[in-house]
């Protein structure tokens, strides 16, 4: 494996990283960042949705984009703007500013995570293995990271500003820096295409519409229910320990940062599960677990039982996005041999990312208001295990890069280390 490919995967882990924490900075500041715009309990779910919705905007865009401009070059310039939009929401006193901030933070925010993983699809072809889940590992490192300075910035009571300037300042020139090392799709053997000159601007001319959306709806249904479950946990589960299971105030934060943990734990190790087992294996057996872990916390006689499921949610869950988005580039890569095709699924697969996180939570919310939050669990537990039969979509991929295998590299992937 050449140095360039090995400082692109350094260069990407760390893009996933430092979005991952960012993005906990944000949404575990939420009732700090109403309070100190004045925001009302009304119009706060409005603020929220606006992110995803955005969100989702920013990834359609970034899949046209991509036809013109290097995956490399997006995820350059999308994740300081992400970084100064973040600073933006702390640094305001009206509410007009947090629109403006948290606009610019969803847009640019959908950039960055279709262009990330539009990079660690592409990487993980030219590697010839399951390398996509450390990605997504690192991303979950630095939410427990940005979490853990969001309690501290809300136990010391510091400004929110005072709270993000600091990772701003440090996390911006090292992704800056780092972004020097992006490898681009097809192109993950060009180092002169990655060196941020003036080539990069060329884009991928010539880049086909990509795969018919007939052909990715089973990838993007698994990631719509893979981040329903993701949501329903993030929203949820401090309430549904404290007002279902009776647990204290205190108790009922553990589940979250359990979830996380795990989520860490299981896509460090993920890699590794689908070179030896294949990715339809893992792809179902997450689901599986995913589903048992709703089982659980909806039938849960106590809190420490229901932090065992959400337990056994972080591990099942953590694998299905990952490798959705690989799988998609593979099957764009076998159906449209030309620049970008894979690139252009990926982002457009993205959308349903926030298509989930949107869904989710209300969908929960209304379920245990109208019915019980034990009976609502049930819904995205049946969502979830609907992955099993469409992990068949994985197929091709497990024979690929499962089994302890790698694919022979091939001239678009890797042209050898005088090319790099």
């Amino acid at each position: 494996m050449t140095d360039v490919l090995r400082r692109g995967r350094a260069s990407l882990a760390f893009g996933f990283f430092a979005q991952g924490v960012a993005f906990a900075l944000l949404v575990t500041r939420i009732p700090a960042i109403q309070d100190g715009y004045g925001v009302s309990d009304a119009l706060l779910p409005v603020f929220l949705a606006a992110v995803p919705v955005l969100a989702g905007v920013g990834s359609v865009v970034s899949g046209r984009l991509v036809r013109r401009v290097r995956p490399s070059r997006l995820l350059r310039w999308s994740q300081p703007v992400v970084l100064l939009a973040l600073v933006g929401v702390g640094a305001g006193d009206r509410v007009a500013v947090l629109a403006v901030a948290l606009a610019v933070f969803g847009l640019s925010v959908g950039a960055l995570d279709a262009s990330m993983n539009m990079l660690g699809v592409s990487l993980q072809r030219a590697y010839g293995r399951s390398i996509m889940l450390g990605f997504h590992a690192t991303y979950s490192l630095g939410g427990i990271l940005g979490a853990s300075l969001a309690w501290v910035g809300a136990h010391w009571d510091l400004a929110l500003w005072v709270s993000y300037l600091p990772v701003v300042v440090v996390l911006l020139p090292a992704a800056l820096v780092g972004s020097r090392w992006y490898v681009d799709g097809d192109d993950a053997g060009a180092a002169d295409l990655t060196d941020g000159a003036d080539e990069a601007d060329k884009g991928a001319g010539g880049v086909g519409a990509g795969v018919g959306f007939k052909v990715l709806l089973p990838l993007c249904l698994v990631m719509t229910f893979a981040y329903i479950g993701d949501s329903t946990v993030s929203n949820w589960s401090a309430k549904y320990l404290q007002d279902v299971l009776g647990s204290s105030e205190q108790l009922a934060t553990v589940p979250y940062n359990v979830y996380m943990v795990t989520t860490l734990v299981g896509r460090a190790l993920g890699d590794s599960g689908v070179r030896r087992f294949g990715a339809v294996a893992v792809v179902r057996g997450g689901a599986v677990v995913a589903a048992g872990g709703f089982a659980v916390v909806a039938s849960a006689p106590g809190a420490w039982v229901g932090m065992l499921g959400f337990t056994l949610l972080g591990l099942g869950l953590c694998v299905l996005v990952p490798q959705t988005f690989a799988a998609a580039g593979r099957l764009a890569a076998e159906r449209d041999d030309r620049p970008g095709a894979s690139d252009a699924a990926v982002a457009r697969l993205n959308v349903f990312n926030y298509v989930g996180f949107l869904i989710g939570s209300p969908l929960v919310g209304a379920l245990g208001d109208a019915w019980s939050y034990r009976g609502a669990m049930l819904v995205p537990m049946v969502l979830v295990l609907v992955t099993v039969v469409y992990a068949r979509s994985f197929g091709d991929q497990a024979d690929r890069y499962g089994g302890g295998h790698e694919r022979p590299r091939t001239a678009d992937v890797g042209r050898g280390s005088n090319g790099l």
